[in-house]
């Protein structure tokens, strides 16, 4: 058996035919900013720049982010795979690669192209079948095109996932379970259902479902799935068996992984309590930082990014993610794990905290740890909140 640590590498693409309302990742509108072609040779460099960063090192995920990455032309996604090889980022064909596609983005040609490079997962992100909210939230496909991404896929047995977005004003508890009935029986082996998630005041915050009924909809969301032999194996993510999405498990395992590209964060354990180091999200802070380094190596993070782009975790830092992560997942927080990581002197703080979230119904007890409780899913926030430690809480000794 394969003990080898789990590694995976993001490649943000930052480009979209028009930015949704609701978005607030790093993505410009194609058309207003630099050529692709520019973007990708600034990726190869900073792959060059930072290979020593992690390298050489077996790759078990890859996963092209944005953004909608289908809007490149499929030779420079190519490039990139070629560009993580060329560093010494190897792959086989066991390696799970991901690729973002939006609705009439990806032609025959295009899909097989893909599947030629190595690609073997596609995440959809069509978010509804219903037009009128489509427009409302200013996707540019429509309805018929996302149902003819899907009948491409399907065609030829794919493995993809399905974004699903509820609590969309107007949006009706109807009006989700077609959605997914569309999502599933169109082939969909991965369903990720997100709650619209807007401030008050945004234009998107008027009309919407009250607090109950968005409950209620993800409690129909999940009941139907679980039907149809889907497994809730994250807070927002359900698949089928062995259609687990590998590369987001590696964030939920404490595993390390590299962001490449505009914003995209990295995490290394190199350091005691691991570095969390990360890219500017202004594409022209961006280009300046790689720009300014062309040619040059780095051993470490240190070398090539500012204070502001990179932080050491301390241990209460350290404790309140492997926490928060590992309770997202259905399998829970695992008492073994826990000891394995830290000092045995905080197994009494922290389960503290756990058998106070047991009481009130937010957690079980399983046989190897603690899990979210179905009224823990709905109010994860509050379990989060619970399980976040503070420096003053902890006292600091060596591991």
């Amino acid at each position: 058996m394969d003990s080898r640590p789990a590694f995976g590498v993001y490649i943000h693409i930052p480009y979209c035919l028009q930015r949704c309302t609701y978005c607030d990742f790093a993505t410009y509108e194609q058309s207003k900013i630099f050529g692709s072609s520019i973007y990708v040779d600034l990726v190869l460099e900073e792959l060059s720049q930072r290979a020593d960063f992690y390298g050489p090192r077996f790759l078990d995920t890859i996963y092209f982010g944005g953004g909608t990455p289908s809007l490149l032309p499929a030779e420079e996604i190519v490039s990139l795979l070629k560009g993580l090889e060329k560093h010494g980022y190897r792959r086989s064909d066991k390696t799970e690669v991901t690729i973002e596609i939006n609705p009439a983005t990806v032609s025959q040609d295009k899909l097989s192209a893909y599947l030629d490079a190595g690609i073997n997962r596609f995440s959809v992100g069509a978010q509804t079948f219903d037009d009128g909210l489509l427009k409302m939230v200013h996707r540019e496909h429509n309805s018929r095109q996302t149902l003819e991404t899907l009948d491409l896929l399907q065609k030829r047995d794919l493995n993809f996932s399905f974004d699903l977005l509820f609590a969309l004003p107007t949006q009706t508890l109807d009006g989700v379970r077609r959605d997914l009935e569309i999502a599933i029986d169109r082939g969909s082996k991965h369903i990720s259902p997100y709650c619209l998630t807007v401030p008050s005041g945004h234009p998107l915050s008027k009309g919407r479902a009250p607090d109950e009924e968005q409950a209620e909809m993800f409690e129909l969301i999940r009941d139907a799935l679980v039907s149809r032999g889907f497994s809730p194996y994250e807070i927002s993510n359900f698949s089928l068996p062995g259609h687990e999405s590998r590369h987001n498990l590696l964030y939920w395992t404490d595993e390390e992984y590299w962001g490449v590209g505009l914003s995209a964060h990295s995490y290394s354990k190199r350091e005691v309590w691991g570095t969390r180091f990360w890219n500017p999200s202004s594409i022209g802070d961006y280009r300046k930082l790689i720009e300014a380094h062309r040619g040059r190596r780095f051993q470490s993070p240190r070398q090539a990014l500012s204070a502001d782009l990179s932080e050491q975790l301390e241990m209460h830092q350290s404790l309140t993610d492997f926490c928060h992560t590992s309770l997202r997942l259905m399998r829970g927080l695992k008492e073994a794990e826990l000891l394995a990581k830290f000092p045995s002197r905080l197994t009494s703080p922290v389960k503290t905290r756990l058998d106070r979230l047991v009481k009130r119904g937010l957690l079980q007890v399983i046989p190897d740890g603690w899990s979210l409780t179905r009224e823990g899913v709905v109010l994860s926030n509050l379990v989060f909140s619970e399980m976040t430690f503070l420096k003053d809480e902890l006292t600091a000794s060596p591991r």
